[in-house]
């Protein structure tokens, strides 16, 4: 089962028992669930820069500030996969990365049950795995440590009723700082990923 579909599926079993359940005084707390697909930019210094597939997923905590504006924060997977060139020749490229990001939100009411969300912050994020796989054999953990950047949202909600909502999120972000290379492998230069985007599905469910 790929990483996006284990995703969705935790979604659904952990917010629809929470869609049900009513409460006499709001909670400014409330949960979001992203898993979508894209793709994204990797800028080496020194070398030729790729593209890279994305399979990512978010499932962030927000803390309402006012009726409309709420901070929220949490975890991020992203799993990255693409083909590239480098000294040694070309390469199959799997990354995973750990992502945790604090942004601030913005409720926008439309029309009936829809509503549209903003979000703009920024990120942090490690590498938990780094494969090349060359002709000649595989490269683990070319990069490594922590990078730090921007990232931006928009999300289209359809509320289903008081506490659950389902709908389609853009999330866009960019590296600010780079990533090193190990020490022990072949690669020189930092290298960042620039340009990632990526369109799914969100749940929103409050409690």
């Amino acid at each position: 089962m790929r990483f996006i579909d284990k995703i969705l599926t935790i979604c659904f079993v952990l917010l629809c028992p929470l869609a049900h359940a009513q409460e006499e005084t709001p909670s400014k707390f409330s949960l979001e669930a992203y898993g979508g697909l894209g793709y994204g930019i990797v800028v080496n210094e020194g070398a030729m820069d790729y593209n890279l597939n994305s399979n990512q997923g978010e499932l962030l905590i927000n803390y309402s500030l006012t009726q409309n504006l709420y901070i929220q924060t949490g975890v991020g997977y992203n799993q990255l996969s693409g083909s590239g060139m480098y000294a040694e020749g070309s390469f199959y490229h799997e990354r995973d990365l750990l992502k945790i990001p604090l942004m601030l939100s913005y409720n926008f009411r439309t029309i009936d049950k829809f509503r549209l969300i903003g979000s703009l912050g920024g990120f942090g994020q490690t590498i938990i795995k780094d494969d090349y796989q060359f002709l000649n054999g595989t490269q683990s953990n070319g990069f490594q440590g922590w990078s730090f950047g921007l990232q931006v949202s928009a999300s289209f909600v359809y509320q289903l009723n008081s506490n659950l909502g389902l709908g389609i999120k853009f999330n866009g972000q960019s590296d600010v700082t780079s990533h090193e290379p190990n020490q022990s492998q072949f690669f020189e230069g930092t290298q960042r990923l620039n340009n990632l985007s990526s369109l799914g599905l969100v749940f929103t469910c409050g409690f």
